[in-house]
This record gives structure tokens, C-alpha cells and sequence, in this order.
């Protein structure tokens, strides 16, 4: 793009698993951004000053502000979809676990933010979704069929959150198919080049441009 047309900003924090699916969707659909890697303790004055919300990610595309990690992945994906992932946009199990799966995860995951609730309690509640994936998964490999989609790659960073906090007991659990489905996305060259470090764009000013084409060829 020209200095008159430049590349939209991508605001990132690179463990947020709502940044995660929303940097799968730009990688897959090959939408070039500059991507500024955020702390969220820190936050840069530009961030704030776009996003009333000022949380990751945020997308800045002609002086607009683009809040929603779903929203970003339907404008990456309408601009290009190779892989049909829009066609498995699942609305009701993504909204599962974005509302009930995430409260008990966050209750789980981060028990000493919240005086009074049981870590374990919330766990078990996580589990029975965790269940319910597996069931779904019983005869095929992903959530809507053979191949990965939209709705995979917007659940599975929080069930990678989920399962890291306790690795050992999450692998002893009799889950086969989630925990397949699971090391199957987590291992894939399109989520590992996404993982990649990045400078704090506040403090370096470095911002860098996503996605990888190289990696993605």
C-alpha cells in the first residue's frame, strides 16, 4: 500500500487468546497488517485514545477502530477465505465459550482475582464443555467436519488456556478427541508462526508487518 493507503494497524498481545484467533483469521486470509504488540499493564496513549474498550485486539482500518477478535476475523476472511472458514461460523457454540466457558475459565485460570470462588468448582463447570466438544468430536476431526474452520480457530485458544493450567491433569482426563483435535491446531505452521515474539511496540516503536508470508507460502 501507498503512504496515502497504508497497511491497517493491528493492536496485539501475543498469549490473549481473543488475539489469537483474530491473528489466525489475518494469517489465513493473507490480509497484511502492522501488527503493535501491546502489555496490557501499559497500555500505548494511541490504543486508548482509538478504542473506548482498550483491550486486545483492536484493528485500525481507515481511522476506524475494529473491537471484536470476531468481528476482525469476518473482515480478514471476507477479504479472502481460502480455506472456507466463514461456512463453519458457528454463532451458538462460539457464544458458549465466550460467555459461560470463559467465566469459569478466567475463575480457574486466575482463582486469586476473585475473593470467595473455587478454582476446582469452576474447573469441573469448564470440564462439562470440554466434554461436550468431545462428544462432537467423536466422529470427526474438527467441530464442523474434516477440515478446521472458523469455529475451531475461535474456540481452541481458550481451550489451550484452559487445559495450561494444569497440563497433567488435563492430559489424564479420557478426552482423546479434544486432546487430538487440540495438539493438532496448536501444531499447526499457520498457529506457530503467529505465536512468534514481537518487540512492545511503546516501548521500540518497532511494528512489524503480519502475516509472515514467508512462513505461509
Amino acid at each position: 500500500m501507498t503512504a496515502n493507503n497504508p497497511l491497517p494497524v493491528l493492536y496485539s498481545f501475543r498469549r490473549c487468546p481473543y488475539a489469537m484467533r483474530a491473528r489466525m483469521a489475518i494469517a489465513i486470509s493473507k490480509t497484511p497488517v502492522m501488527l503493535r504488540e501491546v502489555i496490557l499493564r501499559d497500555k500505548p496513549d494511541e490504543l486508548l485514545a482509538i478504542s473506548d474498550k482498550a483491550t486486545v485486539p483492536v484493528l485500525v482500518y481507515q481511522s476506524q477502530a475494529i473491537e471484536e477478535s470476531l468481528d476482525i476475523m469476518r473482515w480478514a476472511l471476507t477479504r479472502h477465505d481460502p480455506q472456507k472458514w466463514l461456512e463453519t461460523a458457528d454463532d451458538l457454540l462460539i457464544a458458549q465459550t465466550d460467555r459461560a466457558f470463559k467465566f469459569h475459565l478466567d475463575r480457574y485460570k486466575y482463582a486469586s482475582r476473585y475473593e470467595g470462588e473455587n478454582a476446582i468448582a469452576h474447573r469441573q463447570k469448564g470440564l462439562i464443555f470440554i466434554k461436550y466438544l468431545n462428544e462432537r468430536l467423536y466422529d470427526q476431526p474438527y467441530l464442523a467436519g474434516p477440515t478446521p474452520g472458523f469455529v475451531d480457530i475461535a474456540i481452541f485458544p481458550f481451550v489451550r488456556q484452559f487445559r495450561k493450567v494444569d497440563e497433567n491433569w488435563f492430559e489424564a482426563l479420557p478426552i482423546m478427541k479434544v486432546q487430538q483435535w487440540l495438539a493438532g491446531l496448536t501444531g499447526d505452521a499457520v498457529f506457530t508462526s503467529i505465536m512468534k515474539k514481537y518487540p512492545i511496540w511503546k516501548d521500540t516503536r518497532i511494528e512489524q508487518q503480519f502475516p509472515d508470508f514467508q512462513v505461509l507460502a
